[in-house]
């Protein structure tokens, strides 16, 4: 498959957001620290910017006031003509595009970290818009080997990181220390490729999207069942045609249809209700992840 082109530059304009959804606690919260406390955030060839991308849903601990914003960065919402009318979360959008944008531009943000929970039992989990930006391959492979439509499309590269379960509102201490490992992981390795280091080729697996399955229904729309308990909190294992993932309220099991085997993830994910999203079906696949080579050698970079 083609790969994007890789950086030949240091990559100095780094965002870290969090609080894209404003009851996803451990962003939310990791945002305002840094906000107050941003030396954690520094490295020594850049300083990546915290934002609390929706200050108004996370003072009210919803996920948005108007609309989605991670689902509002699309072209033609970031470029249609403002009015009195629009949602919040749409202005915010454009604000968040001119910040760090625009969108698809030679001036946009070199790399955007965005932070998010879900109530799902997917634990520590890496999101890309695209697996074929083979730096976003090298960041997740290294993130892999420590122990350590979206916000992040804006920018030249970005990664999500969705780590669960923890419920909406609340702050668990363990999500919250993983998250800010990772971030800290995340830079160190952004500082290594601006530092010169090159990483070599690896074959890893990743899950592609290639569905959502919605719960049973009645006519109205109404739920006519639940996840089936076989399939609750079984995110990234294999669901095999003709295996149960609904309980109807009637007591009668809904079996699997498709005609392959599929990989669940975000099972029974509180925010997808409203989507009528009951999980989402990714396949499993191995890709061939090409060199990330060291940038031409050139003077020591050293923070301003």
């Amino acid at each position: 498959m083609p790969w994007l082109p890789t950086p030949r530059e240091p990559l100095l304009r780094v965002a870290v957001t969090g609080g894209t959804h404003g009851n996803e606690m451990s962003g939310v919260y990791l945002a305002r620290h840094w906000l107050q406390c941003p030396e954690e955030l520094r490295r020594p060839s850049f300083s990546a910017i915290p934002i609390l991308a929706n200050p108004e849903a996370s003072a009210a601990c919803s996920r948005y006031v108007g609309q989605d914003l991670n689902r509002s960065f699309t072209s033609a919402v970031l470029t249609s003509r403002a009015t009195s009318n629009d949602p919040y979360e749409v202005t915010r959008a454009r604000e968040l595009n001119q910040w760090l944008g625009p969108k698809a531009s030679g001036q946009a943000f070199d790399f955007i970290l965005d932070l998010h929970n879900t109530t799902a039992n997917m634990r520590a989990c890496i999101l890309a818009n695209s697996d074929c930006c083979a730096f976003a391959m090298h960041m997740c492979h290294y993130l892999q080997s420590g122990e350590t439509f979206s916000l992040q499309s804006v920018a030249k590269m970005g990664l999500s990181l969705e780590l669960g379960p923890q419920p909406q509102g609340v702050l668990q201490a363990d999500i919250f220390s993983q998250m800010r490992a990772l971030v800290a992981s995340s830079l160190d390795f952004i500082e290594l490729f601006n530092q010169g280091t090159g990483f070599p080729a690896f074959e890893m697996e990743v899950y592609r999207h290639c569905g959502e399955e919605d719960f049973p229904r009645t006519e109205a729309g109404d739920l006519a069942g639940i996840v089936h308990p076989q399939l609750q909190d079984q995110d990234f294992e294999p669901l095999q045609p003709g295996a149960p993932i609904f309980q109807l309220f009637s007591g009668e099991e809904v079996l699997y249809q498709g005609d392959r085997t599929v990989y669940p993830m975000f099972i029974n994910e509180a925010a997808y209700y409203e989507k009528h999203m009951a999980f989402m079906k990714t396949e499993k696949t191995s890709i061939l992840v090409p060199a990330l080579p060291p940038l031409p050698a050139a003077a020591p970079i050293q923070t301003p």
